[in-house]
């Protein structure tokens, strides 16, 4: 092997506390595709961040990212591969999904229990969000079930959202590094632009709550932010922004951001269902929402606390 003919690959490894014997086992692993180790960086703070550089030739990715999900759900660390060319710590959109992965909870699911309907909705949002269910037409139905409910009850669950553990913290610096930010979300544009104001976030679509006299109709108004619409909405900002597919990240959680995390420069699935963490080439399950900085490239010197 020689120079020309390897590729680089950074290997960061997150978790609150990092054990020897984890390590091991993950240099164990990547020693079976031939990787050679070239350096070892440590990144200590609250979430503990190992970044490993590999050189390896004519690997499967796709396999040795399958071994190495396996290994983190059994060790309980998120570890991440990524290509060490150009564009890893030159990311410049990072786009959101909304609901269970921002904030800790399903909105639709919300608004449903004050309507006295919601473990059906709730049903149809799990088999949505797993892929098992058209996401048009689970959201169409679950709309339905919502017609005749107060907006005082929107105001309400506004006014409480759980926001996802490490979102402060993340947004904080990612304004303060001069990223762009949206949010990409099947939700509602009455959280998103909540979400826009404490966050700062230059972007929001999502879909819009029909209200007729105090009261949710039930309809939906079109056009519905689906799986689709998400990587579409993607790839506009990106080209409006001047930016490079390559430097776009999108993080997401259900079967309906698939798309989107496929076709972003960095798709990372974030406590997500068992069909998005092993579709996506990355995967964080054990760590909060601001060890997504680190992937980013960025150190303890550069991060706000």
């Amino acid at each position: 092997m020689t120079p020309t003919d390897s590729t680089k690959y950074v290997l960061s490894l997150l978790a609150k506390n990092m054990s020897s014997e984890n390590i091991k086992r993950v240099l164990q692993l990547v020693s079976k595709y031939n990787l050679q180790t070239k350096n070892i960086d440590s990144i200590q703070n609250s979430t503990c961040c190992l970044e490993i550089l590999l050189i390896g030739n004519g690997i499967s990715l796709t396999d040795l990212r399958a071994d190495l999900l396996t290994l983190s759900s059994n060790i309980h660390i998120d570890i991440v591969i990524q290509d060490d060319d150009e564009f890893r710590c030159d990311r410049r959109l990072i786009c959101f999904d909304m609901d269970s992965t921002l904030i800790k909870v399903e909105v639709i699911d919300e608004l449903a229990k004050h309507a006295g309907v919601g473990e059906e909705v709730a049903q149809i949002t799990e088999q949505a969000m797993q892929g098992k269910l058209d996401f048009n037409q689970s959201f169409t139905k679950r709309m339905s079930l919502l017609a005749g409910l107060s907006d005082s009850v929107v105001n309400k669950i506004a006014e409480q959202l759980p926001m996802m553990e490490g979102a402060e913290r993340l947004f904080l610096n990612l304004n303060a590094l001069g990223y762009k930010t949206a949010i990409l979300s099947g939700g509602f544009n009455y959280f998103g632009k909540v979400l826009q104001e404490k966050f700062d976030i230059d972007y929001v679509f999502s879909n819009t709550l029909d209200i007729k006299n105090k009261l949710l109709t039930g309809r939906v108004i079109p056009p519905i932010i689906n799986g689709e619409q998400k990587e579409l909405l993607l790839r506009e900002i990106a080209e409006k922004e001047g930016f490079n597919l390559k430097q776009t990240v999108a993080i997401g959680d259900g079967a309906n951001d698939l798309a989107m995390i496929g076709a972003a420069g960095l798709g990372i699935a974030y406590h997500a269902k068992p069909i998005v963490r092993e579709t996506a080439n990355q995967s964080i399950s054990h760590n909060n929402l601001d060890s997504i900085l680190y992937l980013l490239g960025h150190s303890d010197d550069e991060i706000i606390n």
